[in-house]
């Protein structure tokens, strides 16, 4: 069991329930160590200071901001203590809204909510009203010296929150524009066969990190003092001039031709057919 983000309560009307929040997803990645070049040992970061001309460790260490230029105010844990609005331990859906309005750019990480004890029946009428209406909650809590705008929204087996990006946090929507005018039918006609052909079930296990996995194996491989393969490498990709052509031939790819199992099949079908029709 993953450990516990946030413990509090969600409040919709007068409504209270107690939930307990934990990470949904969290990226997995190979670290490096920093090594000196010459011996290949570890090196450390070591914390200096400026005007003392000397290290110093971490238990002394406080947050400070720069209001005024080489000047600070210290804040200590206390300070932001005292400062806590209630949405530390208490987390109000403010307002419901329909979950194809939500645009996922706004979407920052994911959660799973879990009921705490006797919150049970509360979060399950919870998410089904939110599931039969098609509506996601917004509310907002704080964590981590912040305090975040959020989304709750019913997923498969319970309820996922979504941290959100502000208004002030997302890049403005002018920046990129669409050129739907210069579209023929035919070609728009052609990549919707190319998209239909694609298409497949969502299956998540299916998608791997293969870059990770080629990592893997280049370091077993320089452990045993092995050598590393080369990665086949991609070829340069030109623009596409003639898009009807690339669409024609990208549909011709996926037309592949019959396995030998298929065929077999096909083969000792046919003198049954001939035998039938001959009766």
């Amino acid at each position: 069991m993953a450990s516990t983000i946030w413990k509090g309560h969600i409040t919709f009307g007068l409504i209270s329930l107690p939930v307990k929040m934990m990470a949904a997803a969290r990226p997995e990645t190979i670290s490096f160590n920093q090594l000196h070049k010459h011996d290949n040992s570890r090196v450390k970061q070591v914390l200096f200071c400026i005007s003392e001309d000397k290290p110093v460790p971490r238990s002394e260490l406080v947050k400070g901001f720069e209001y005024e230029k080489d000047r600070y105010v210290v804040i200590d844990d206390e300070d932001l203590k005292r400062i806590q609005p209630k949405t530390a331990k208490v987390m109000e859906i403010v307002e419901f809204v329909k979950e194809e309005e939500l645009d996922s750019v706004y979407l920052e990480a994911s959660f799973y909510l879990h009921p705490d004890e006797a919150g049970e029946k509360a979060y399950s009428l919870l998410f089904k009203a939110m599931r039969e209406t098609g509506h996601v909650g917004i509310a907002k809590i704080c964590m981590h010296n912040r305090e975040h705008t959020v989304v709750l929204r019913p997923g498969k087996h319970g309820m996922i929150l979504h941290t959100m990006y502000y208004q002030d946090e997302v890049r403005a929507l002018d920046e990129f524009r669409t050129d739907l005018g210069a579209l023929k039918d035919k070609e728009l006609d052609m990549a919707k066969h190319l998209v239909e052909a694609l298409s497949a079930p969502f299956e998540p296990e299916k998608y791997t990190d293969t870059y990770r996995e080629t990592l893997r194996k280049m370091i077993d491989a320089k452990v045993n003092g092995q050598e590393v393969v080369a990665a086949p490498q991609s070829q340069e990709m030109a623009p596409v001039i003639d898009i009807m052509a690339a669409l024609k031939s990208s549909l011709a790819a996926l037309k592949k031709p019959p396995s030998a199992a298929a065929k077999a099949e096909e083969e000792e079908s046919q003198p049954k057919r001939k035998r039938a029709g001959g009766m």
